[in-house]
């Protein structure tokens, strides 16, 4: 049996761009009969050929519909390549999945942001989305709906008026959250999601659609699960103030403080537990979490220890 060699991102990258050819439309005999050139020219273009359609099959097995909105739904466009390239990289060798079935659509989604990266980006409607750190988003608009789809993180919406009168829906993997012209705040993480209105209101319902629909005005915020709404809060004023690069703490123990700063920088930061019930109030900019915590000890009993770029720890002095 051949060994197999170690695949360069270059070959990796032109198996994505041949399937994504492959799968625009009906490609001609010319499009074949280069594709099959391209195989016969190196046995790493094999190898890598193979491995993709390896993963092909394995999405097939985990769910048609992720294997639909991802390998089998790609057209030749740079976007798509790079969402089948990302998977090639992240597939092992032997073409198994390297992750579970949840991280999945996030890696595939349709905008995504890093460790400490905000975006904002305009819709189709004129509708405005930002993306807070970490988060990954599908957006379908159809003749009949708006939708976006939060798969992990943060986000703020400014909903357009629609021409078509098209409702305008957030899902979550906890329930969805349907907008009456509005701009909110939506967050989801471990197995909770929570809104936060700051114009106009939204309905909420649960993924389970057991119980009523909840009305969240201006003002106000809830949580919610699968199975359960929580009751109607106050709204927590700074709940967007990310949007502006802020975090913007009021009396809170500084444990809580930094598991939010945590968000917005790769790596571990911690806090030893002898100050953690510390409490902390300001605004700060998440331009330089590392500014943010060397200000930390001009104002409480605390040491910013750093074993390496990517391992903090906030320690008593």
């Amino acid at each position: 049996m051949a060994q197999l060699q170690p695949l360069d991102h270059a070959t990796l990258e032109a198996a994505a761009r041949w399937y994504v050819d492959l799968r625009d439309e009906a490609p001609d005999g010319a499009v074949c009969e280069a594709h099959q050139r391209w195989l016969e020219r190196d046995p790493r273009h094999l190898q890598a050929w193979e491995r993709l359609a390896r993963l092909q099959d394995k999405l097939g097995q985990i769910n048609p519909a992720i294997g639909r909105s991802t390998l089998a739904g790609a057209r030749a466009r740079r976007r798509d390549v790079l969402k089948v390239l990302s998977i090639l990289l992240v597939a092992g060798g032997a073409g198994t999945l390297a992750w579970n079935t949840t991280a999945m659509p996030v890696l595939m989604a349709d905008q995504r942001t890093a460790t400490g990266e905000r975006r904002r980006v305009r819709l189709d409607d004129g509708t405005q989305l930002q993306l807070n750190t970490a988060t990954a988003v599908d957006v379908r608009y159809s003749a009949s709906l708006r939708e976006v789809r939060l798969l992990k993180g943060e986000i703020q919406i400014e909903t357009a008026r629609d021409p078509q009168a098209r409702p305008f829906i957030v899902h979550t993997a906890e329930g969805s959250i349907r907008a009456l012209g509005t701009r909110f705040v939506v967050r989801s993480e471990a197995g909770r999601s929570e809104v936060s209105v700051q114009e106009h209101a939204v309905e909420v319902r649960t993924a389970s659609l057991s119980g009523p629909v909840v009305r969240v005005d201006a003002g106000q915020q809830l949580g919610f699960h699968q199975n359960s709404i929580e009751p109607v809060q106050q709204a927590n004023p700074q709940a967007d103030a990310w949007t502006r690069d802020m975090l913007v703490a009021n009396d809170w123990r500084l444990g809580d403080f930094i598991a939010q700063l945590q968000r917005y920088r790769p790596g571990h930061l911690g806090c030893d537990p002898a100050v953690a019930v510390l409490r902390i109030s300001g605004a700060f900019h998440l331009g330089n979490t590392d500014t943010v915590l060397d200000n930390l000890t001009s104002t409480l009993p605390v040491r910013i220890r750093r074993f390496s770029r990517y391992w903090v720890s906030v320690e008593p002095t």
